[in-house]
């Protein structure tokens, strides 16, 4: 039996496409980042910051907010 390896490849998402899924204003995406309720976006270029859709996901339903 080998051993399998799971590569994970998130959904990057950007504020805007967030904000249309939960239905707030952009700003309330970077608020929830700075407050701590969501993880922080990566910067994946010079002018290009993404979340992980799915770690944003988790982390509203974890504090019950989803």
């Amino acid at each position: 039996m080998g051993t399998e390896q799971t590569s994970f490849n998130p959904t990057w998402t950007t504020d805007v496409e967030l904000s249309k899924e939960f239905r707030v204003h952009r700003c309330t995406i970077w608020a929830w980042a700075r407050e701590g309720r969501i993880p922080k976006p990566v910067k994946i270029g010079p002018n290009t910051t993404r979340w992980d859709r799915a770690a944003v996901i988790h982390a509203l339903l974890s504090d019950g907010s989803v």
